[in-house]
């Protein structure tokens, strides 16, 4: 079967660019049941172009197509016309619930093109990363007061039933399963496990010489701010310690670009601090294997981590807040960490301290988590979503 996939993808800087990438690998691997692959991303900068392996040499056959514009009105339907002519036998959308613009406007407009690409017959699935039930709104940048929120809390409403007329809606939490059925009375909503990246060896635990790092790693600026991980840093940076640094490896949010320079500028001159840019797919390994811990410092959670199961992959330990889709992760998949309070550096900087003064805890920690990620290989994920295909395709013969 020809599956066309709706999603941010490398080089592609946008939001759940890297889940895509691994999948899309894995499923490359299915030369059984799949024949060709069409990505339809955003559009990438002047000077930059996507990769595409039409021959198939590295897998299964791959086109990658610019089709839409992160934050324009009209993605909607410029996907469907992408859709309609590359003439796939199933759809599946990557998304969630900012995929497709910072702005309200092109967010929502641009989350109508699952319904429209299934109104015209494709069959179709949405893996969704999160809900607007669950999504702080005001924390991740969204909504500055009350009627805003109220407001958006209603349009969200109305995208969510509107997600649900597609075939499948895959969610990779229990509790978002649970939220669709009851309040909407959704039949068609499926949990959907996340899977493990790459089949990592066991790690040795060893540090590599020098300072040592502190990591965080994403998209930061809305709920995702560093500098109380800076703060906290500062306050460890003692004599009875090595030397530390503060790695952030990762580019800004979409919904507040600029946010990185600024964190740069307040913090000029520290020679602790390092700002990596944008991590490119093969250097994400490094990036994990030299960190002593991967802090998350995070107000609230829009959806399942895909940076905690990367830190699980390659046994890391973590410090993190106990809230949200974190507890509901930890709670299903077996992960574990050190905990603190959001917005609070005192209690951030104790969190980290337990971790670096205590190698064992460290290792304790990292060992747990690297067998949570061992769950469910990308592989497995990928054989499940064709299942899903293949009953589409039997029902629409029928």
């Amino acid at each position: 079967m020809r599956i066309a996939v709706i999603t941010p993808y490398p080089p592609s800087k946008g939001t759940l660019n890297e889940y895509a990438y691994h999948f899309v690998q894995a499923l490359r691997q299915k030369r059984e049941d799949v024949s060709e692959i069409v990505i339809l991303s955003d559009e990438l900068p002047k000077g930059e172009q996507y990769t595409s392996d039409r021959a198939g040499v590295h897998g299964v056959p791959l086109r990658v197509v610019p089709a839409w514009r992160f934050g324009a009105w009209n993605n909607a339907l410029r996907i469907l016309k992408a859709v309609r002519k590359a003439k796939p036998d199933a759809v599946l959308f990557n998304i969630q619930f900012a995929s497709f613009g910072s702005g309200k406007v092109s967010a929502v407009l641009g989350l109508l093109s699952p319904a429209l690409v299934k109104l015209f017959g494709f069959p179709t699935t949405v893996l969704l990363h999160n809900i607007m039930e669950t999504v702080d709104l005001k924390s991740a940048g969204f909504a500055k007061n009350p009627l805003l929120e109220a407001l958006i809390r209603i349009f969200g409403n109305i995208v969510t039933r509107l997600l649900l007329k597609v075939d499948w809606v895959a969610l990779t939490i229990p509790k978002y399963v649970e939220i669709l059925e009851q309040k909407y009375k959704a039949n068609n909503v499926l949990l959907a496990p996340h899977g493990s990246f790459v089949e990592t060896p066991q790690p040795s635990f060893e540090l590599p010489s020098g300072p040592l790092q502190i990591m965080a790693f994403g998209k930061f600026g809305t709920y995702k701010k560093v500098e109380s991980m800076i703060e906290a840093v500062k306050l460890l940076q003692t004599d009875g310690r090595p030397p530390l640094q503060v790695v952030i490896a990762g580019t800004d949010s979409p919904n507040t670009l600029g946010y990185l320079e600024g964190v740069r500028k307040q913090y000029e001159g520290s020679a602790d601090l390092k700002f990596t840019g944008y991590v490119a797919e093969e250097d994400v390994p490094r990036i994990f294997g030299d960190a002593t811990v991967v802090v998350f410092p995070y107000t609230s959670t829009t959806g399942s981590s895909g940076v905690l199961h990367q830190a699980g992959e390659y046994g890391k330990a973590v410090v993190l807040p106990h809230i949200g889709d974190f507890a509901e992760v930890i709670a299903e998949e077996g992960y574990t960490g050190q905990f603190f309070e959001p917005d609070n550096v005192q209690s951030l900087a104790d969190a980290i301290a337990r971790v670096i003064d205590d190698p064992q805890r460290r290792r304790d920690i990292g060992t747990q988590n690297y067998i949570a990620s061992r769950g469910l290989p990308i592989l497995d994920v990928v054989d499940w979503y064709l299942l899903h295909f293949q009953e589409l395709l039997k029902q629409r013969k029928r």
